[in-house]
């Protein structure tokens, strides 16, 4: 086997297959990176841990068929450090040779035999555009758990109904919802899917950068395919995850639709203030907002301890509150609205508190994303 390619193509490449493979894999053989040039004359390359599969279909200038089996992280190290010069990958016998330039290292090679088969994909269900998609799952993943004793946490739902797909994520202390479009194959097309949050983070940032469309690949309700969903864009990647239990909090119930005070601020100068104020705050105490009128007092800290105090304008209207909340939650909410302009909808101090995007829509609406933060109990 032996293949010819440009130097960026095959680093890019193999970064991304790279980030599928597990840091401690269970068996050696699964921290491998497959490689085989097709009959066609394609180059795959491929990785699979038996949870996330990964899998790049690129066009070498030259190759003869074949397939091999390398150390997935070390040819990734490999690659990025080659000069950018067209690289020639050859095997010979039990070691793999790859030269760039005068640049020449050698690899040994994995039993190919004893690797998994990657899984086939579940049957396209629709399409929807990178970029969108991309963002989408960012603003809610931000929300997702990370303690893996609560894998339910871990996720995101992912809700289709016809051309609607809603992703909601929680850790308990927040929870972030967001309604985008897409084109179903099936225009009557429903599902529900638990899809591992990091997991899913990765692939819509990946494939948001190779292609102009992301097809989802996934059963409907009871159908084939069930317990796994897939990925894959027009520039040849592809990626399938299994899916987690669908157990998931009836969220709808959880969000607000009257409030008492609404407040409208410049989101860059929100973010900047709270990173200010929030330098004196320890991991776990909260950032105090006083909402009077056309201003907003920021504080933090107390006491024996360093404090901070800062003084925005507010577009503000309703009672008067005083409402707190940890400062990483309310600074990544604040990273993940997509505004200018940011709206903070309050009850009272005690009760759940929702972020949007500025002036999203008309009365009456609901914006597309939607940031529930719960605030931090004030001791009197």
């Amino acid at each position: 086997m032996m293949f010819r390619i440009e130097r960026d193509v095959l680093a890019e490449a193999v970064a991304w297959t790279a980030r599928s493979l597990p840091a401690r894999p269970s068996v050696p053989v699964l921290a491998g990176m497959r490689l085989e040039v097709t009959d066609k004359g394609q180059l795959k390359l491929s990785g699979f841990d038996y949870e996330v599969s990964a899998e790049v279909t690129l066009e070498p200038q030259s190759g003869e068929a074949g397939v091999v089996l390398v150390s997935g992280r070390l040819l990734a190290e490999i690659t990025r450090a080659l000069p950018a010069q067209p690289v020639d990958f050859v095997v010979d016998g039990a070691k793999a040779v790859v030269t760039c330039g005068s640049a020449r290292f050698t690899l040994l090679t994995m039993p190919v035999e004893d690797y998994p088969s990657l899984p086939t994909m579940p049957p396209a269900a629709g399409r929807v555009g990178s970029d969108v998609f991309a963002s989408a799952v960012g603003q809610v993943a931000v929300a997702a758990g990370k303690d893996d004793t609560l894998p339910m946490l871990t996720g995101v739902r992912m809700e289709i109904e016809g051309d609607t797909v809603t992703l909601a994520a929680t850790d308990r202390y927040r929870l972030a919802v967001r309604e985008l479009k897409w084109q179903p194959d099936q225009p009557d097309f429903s599902a529900i899917a638990m899809i591992p949050g990091r997991t899913l983070a990765d692939a819509a940032k990946a494939l948001g950068s190779s292609g102009a469309e992301v097809e989802i690949a996934m059963s409907s309700a009871g159908g084939t395919g069930e317990g796994m969903i897939g990925f894959s864009s027009s520039g040849g990647r592809r990626t399938t995850t299994r899916l987690l239990d669908p157990e998931f909090p009836k969220y709808r119930s959880l969000l607000p639709t009257e409030f008492s005070a609404r407040a409208d601020l410049s989101t860059s100068a929100f973010v900047e203030a709270v990173k200010r104020v929030a330098l004196v705050a320890e991991r776990n105490t909260p950032v105090r907002l006083a909402f009077r009128g056309g201003e907003v007092v920021l504080e933090a800290g107390s006491g024996d301890e360093a404090q901070a105090v800062e003084v925005l304008p507010v577009d503000f209207d309703g009672d008067d509150i005083n409402i707190a909340f940890n400062h990483q939650f309310l600074l990544e909410g604040l990273g993940a609205i997509d505004s200018d302009v940011a709206r903070l909808q309050m009850t009272t101090s005690t009760k759940p508190a929702i972020l949007t995007g500025g002036k999203p829509v008309d009365d009456g609406g609901v914006p597309d994303y939607r940031y529930l933060i719960m605030p931090i109990r004030l001791s009197s």
